[in-house]
């Protein structure tokens, strides 16, 4: 009877909506990513959200998120119950559930990256005491912008009353990256690789690890007997995915990013299936593979329950320890300069 599909109508109205906020929201990653999140792809079909989109307090740029709210109004969505744009990081991270941190200081031509830790620094350090004081107190934060796992480092540093465990970087994108090109090389549906694990820095020296991914059921290292492919090819084409996009678009991936983001964002929230694992940039401390504490470093996670725990106790070869120890080490150098700039 017709009563019935009104009832449940009514029935997936009845959460309360959550408070996402994006920062950066003008730009090509935002713009990609708000059909996500505004159609239910990314908190559950069933989840009302009210958008709070942050960019630079510049006339031009707010005239411009105030294109895409006109757009976000056009586009219906019924689960999208508010949208507020500002130029102010405060009015935007008050009451927030979610914050998705797309902005940050790009790298320029013949910028250091000791300059590009800096102008973030300033950036992070800002943004994470706002947090602290206006946003929920169980407020989950993603960093995308880069340096991702430093800049979240720095506003997890300054956000004390928020827990560390609420603070994680983007390392999913690299994830489906490896799963896609697994998936192309084997001739196999997406649904049959799994448990692909990126380790370390969203940088070039992150480590695509294969060990424990399977494919059609079967250890991918036995599906592709192929070492010189994994070390030669595979390896350095997810370090260097990124920057090959760029040559060929001249922008930098945004359909994959926002895509990433919300498979982040579902699978912290919603949880992971049983049996699989995917990478997330969390916080080092405790783990039980050698990364010094501290760090927020990718690893392969499970989470249910709206929590992430590091999936434990994967035998690791001397290739892999090799690999993991560099990109440690980066994040080292970096969380050690990041520290110089704040005390200076």
């Amino acid at each position: 009877p017709p009563s019935v599909s009104v009832q449940l109508s009514t029935d997936t109205m009845s959460k309360a909506p959550i408070k996402v906020c994006i920062t950066g929201a003008a730009g090509q990653i935002g713009y990609a990513l708000l059909p996500h999140i505004c159609s239910g792809k990314t908190f559950g079909p069933d989840q009302p959200v009210i958008l709070h989109l942050l960019d630079l307090a510049i006339d031009a740029v707010q005239t411009n998120l105030g294109g895409v709210k006109m757009e976000l109004e056009d586009a219906t969505y019924p689960l999208l119950k508010g949208v507020v744009t500002t130029g102010d990081a405060a009015t935007a991270f008050t009451g927030a559930d979610a914050v998705i941190m797309l902005g940050a200081f790009p790298r320029k031509d013949g910028m250091e990256r000791k300059d590009l830790l800096e102008k973030n620094c300033g950036i992070f350090k800002e943004q994470g005491g706002l947090l602290n004081t206006v946003a929920s107190k169980t407020v989950k934060v993603l960093v995308v912008g880069n340096p991702a796992n430093t800049n979240c480092l720095i506003a997890a540093e300054c956000a004390p009353n928020i827990p560390k465990e609420n603070f994680s970087a983007l390392t999913r994108l690299d994830h489906n990256r490896a799963i896609g090109q697994l998936a192309i090389k084997t001739n196999s549906t997406l649904e049959e690789v799994s448990n692909c694990i990126i380790w370390g820095n969203h940088s070039s020296t992150q480590y695509p690890d294969i060990n424990h991914a399977k494919v059609k059921g079967k250890p991918a290292k036995e599906v592709i007997d192929d070492e010189a492919w994994y070390t030669g090819e595979f390896i350095p084409m997810i370090q260097k995915r990124g920057a090959a996009i760029i040559a060929a678009r001249k922008l930098s991936s945004a359909l994959s990013a926002a895509q990433a983001i919300s498979d982040h964002m579902h699978d912290w929230v919603l949880g992971t299936p049983p049996g699989k694992y995917v990478s997330m940039a969390v916080d080092s401390t405790g783990n039980t593979y050698g990364v010094a504490d501290g760090l927020i470093y990718s690893f392969p996670v499970t989470c249910s329950g709206g929590k992430w725990t590091i999936v434990k106790d994967l035998p690791i070869n001397e290739f892999s320890k090799d690999k993991m120890k560099v990109t440690e080490n980066e994040l080292m150098e970096e969380k050690t300069t990041t520290q110089e700039i704040l005390k200076a």
